[in-house]
């Protein structure tokens, strides 16, 4: 029983240790994948307040018309 808890504690210290690399996009590794969607969500969330990934209309003085904009695409990284 110990080793398993040595063995949790080892792994957990890998994932904690990884980091967003632009090149998580197209790793086999599910961690990779995921700390690549989680970058891009926040990344949405801090541009346009929101991770539905839709790009709020506007009107000409930048005031807001709609949240149900045009969507962004996801081409190429959700495969």
């Amino acid at each position: 029983m110990k080793n398993n808890n040595n063995e949790s504690i080892e792994n957990a210290k890998k994932v904690a240790g990884k980091v967003y690399d632009v090149s998580d996009y197209k790793s086999n590794d599910p961690t990779d994948k995921g700390i690549a969607i989680t970058h891009e969500q926040v990344s949405d969330d801090y541009m346009e307040g929101t991770i539905d990934a839709k790009i709020d209309k506007v009107n000409n003085d930048g005031e807001l018309k709609s949240h149900k904009g045009k969507e962004i695409p996801r081409r190429g990284y959700f495969k």
